[in-house]
């Protein structure tokens, strides 16, 4: 079990006064403190925040010429060529990006890559079979602000070129000194620009687009009619590409979630109902680990046809069978991932790099649209820096997909061996790259001799809310927190810790018994169920190694033993069969000492 950094946070605040004032609990006003919402003005928008609370899109730097060019480009009937990409974001910020266009008098095709065959973003054979079509005007969505040669190819043909991104600017460093690079686009939209005026720079690309229609719209003096459905797709996209939950993202979410519940669109309420999903029920968690992940998969497997097919059905039977294909597209891209997994810890496992910082594991004949997953798990599991290796189609080049921890950003690390890459991109907790094989080791060497992460660095860091008994939980409690969401990166969902619980009784559940059910007790005698979703099998080796196979087998039998244990936990109420009831959901365990 790799070890962790338990810590309580201690930020103060008058939350008596929050708590009248807003007519919150004082956990509640707390929690939010501890998100670093502080000012009145942020609490404001924290609790109540709307779209008036937005940003002006102008402000982003060459939003108004983009505009502008799309203006003269639906007043000309020119085709406007869309290059999206293979996730969640670049579907539906492509998908946005057309049916403004075409709601707005224009035309518009989305024009995408193939993940296996030519990677991430726009490339000469979208440019040329985009001007073979007709298209007068490039439009990127989600990508572009590092295509220079596919942009550069653009231009000779002749074409407008607009580039709308929210990725990291590209740069080179001499001297300490960075000198970004742009493409040579009309305009380029992405907040991330050194000399944007955006406050907010933190939006996914359909946030982007989003902003970018809303501006067009007011120029072209024309009321939004599909706003409640432009704001269910950016709603998906901020939570599926795991951008945080804070400031303009949670408004966006917040207001798309409100509109996914009572959704009238076709293709989104298909795939709720093949993944048995009310709409009503549909919350954050529900994009992230189970929508987002069906329409992620079309992309990986395959290529998002399935994907925009489903999403613009206008009958619900052909809706359902794409549903389907989605659905099972995602249980095989769950199968591959759980295949590579094992792969990459076996060979993490007996590898002499083991002890370095930065993991670079290559999987041979791994499918390179899970190498993210992949890696995102190993970070888990390992919490270092990963990037998975794959096969590229080109003989002798490899691709790789990356994730980072907290303490450690990626990006501005591969960076520096840029010389090394034919392709490169991405952010400080995620990139991509592809390269030769034969530097594989370089890259290696080089990144760990440049690492400055210390021991504790590779620790992670649980920072929990407050020390809560269980006694405290109620359902009025758990509603209060409900105000707090949606939940996910930057707002995470409320933690709390919990010393000497005794378990009364212990079993694992579940089709795959992957779930630990227990009966604990607190030390004030209130008794509950608790749930943890973990890796069971690293749990019960803790139980065995702390406590010892008899106290084990005894909770297993529900039988008096000595095992007793410390928890993060955030609580909720269980419905079956009619009933409600309290419980709560292990996060993080550890021992604690009977002395």
């Amino acid at each position: 079990m790799k070890k962790e950094r338990w810590r309580l946070y201690a930020k103060k605040a008058d939350f008596a006064a929050i708590s009248k004032e807003y007519g919150i609990n004082q956990v509640t006003a707390r929690i939010m403190r501890n998100r670093g919402v502080e000012t009145k003005e942020e609490i404001e928008s924290y609790l109540k925040g709307d779209l008036d609370y937005l940003s002006d899109p102008a402000l982003m730097k060459d939003a108004d010429k983009a505009a502008s060019l799309l203006e003269a480009a639906i007043a000309n009937n020119e085709l406007i060529a869309i290059s999206s990409d293979f996730d969640n974001d670049g579907i539906f910020s492509g998908l946005l990006l057309k049916e403004a266009i075409i709601e707005l008098g224009g035309r518009a095709a989305i024009f995408t890559p193939n993940r296996v065959m030519e990677g991430y973003g726009v490339n000469s054979r979208i440019v040329e079979e985009a001007n073979a079509n007709g298209a007068s005007v490039l439009l990127t969505c989600d990508n572009g602000i590092a295509a220079f040669e596919a942009i550069d190819e653009a231009k000779k043909l002749g074409m407008t070129v607009i580039v709308t991104d929210h990725h990291e600017v590209p740069f080179e460093e001499h001297d300490g000194k960075k000198t970004y690079l742009l493409p040579k686009a009309d305009a380029i939209v992405d907040p991330k620009q050194e000399d944007c005026a955006y406050p907010f720079k933190s939006l996914c690309g359909t946030g982007v687009a989003y902003q970018l229609m809303t501006l067009l719209f007011r120029r072209m003096k024309r009321t939004m009619s599909r706003q409640e459905i432009f704001l269910q797709y950016t709603a998906i996209a901020t939570v599926a590409d795991v951008m945080e939950l804070v400031g303009e993202n949670r408004i966006l979410v917040r207001k798309g979630l409100s509109y996914l519940n009572h959704t009238n669109h076709i293709g989104l309420r298909a795939l709720m109902e093949v993944c048995g999903i009310a709409p009503e029920q549909v919350r954050a968690y529900h994009i992230g680990f189970i929508l987002g992940p069906c329409f992620n998969a079309a992309g990986r497997l395959d290529t998002i046809v399935h994907a925009l097919a489903l999403l613009e059905s206008k009958e619900y039977d052909q809706a359902l069978a794409l549903a389907g294909e989605l659905w099972a597209m995602n249980e095989e891209r769950k199968e591959l991932t759980r295949v590579g997994t094992e792969r990459a810890v076996d060979l993490i496992e007996h590898a002499t790099w083991k002890d370095e910082h930065v993991y670079l594991v290559y999987i041979k004949d791994c499918h390179e649209s899970v190498a993210g997953i992949i890696a995102g798990r190993l970070r888990e599991r390992y919490y270092r820096p990963v990037l998975v290796f794959t096969d590229a189609s080109e003989e002798g080049q490899i691709k790789a997909s990356g994730r980072s921890i907290d303490d450690y950003d990626m990006f501005t690390e591969l960076s520096a061996f840029r010389n090394l890459f034919l392709r490169f991109g991405g952010h400080k907790m995620a990139a991509g790259l592809t390269m030769e094989k034969k530097n594989l080791e370089i890259l290696r060497d080089g990144l760990n001799a440049r690492c400055t992460l210390t021991q504790t660095q590779l620790m992670p860091l649980v920072m929990i809310d407050a020390a809560m008994p269980l006694g405290y939980i109620s359902e009025e409690v758990i509603a209060d927190l409900e105000k707090l969401e949606p939940f996910g990166r930057a707002n995470e969902k409320p933690l709390f810790a919990q010393q000497h619980l005794s378990v009364l009784r212990l079993s694992r559940i579940g089709k795959n018994r992957n779930v630990v059910k227990m009966s604990v007790m607190g030390p004030e005698g209130i008794i509950m169920d608790a749930l943890y979703f973990g890796d069971t099998d690293v749990f019960f080796d803790f139980l065995e190694e702390e406590y010892g196979r008899d106290n084990v087998a005894a909770a297993l039998r529900g039988m008096r033993n000595t095992i007793d244990i410390g928890v993060t936990y955030y609580p909720q109420i269980n419905e079956f069969q009619g009933k409600r009831s309290l419980q709560i959901v292990i996060q993080n365990y550890c021992r604690v000492s009977l002395n």
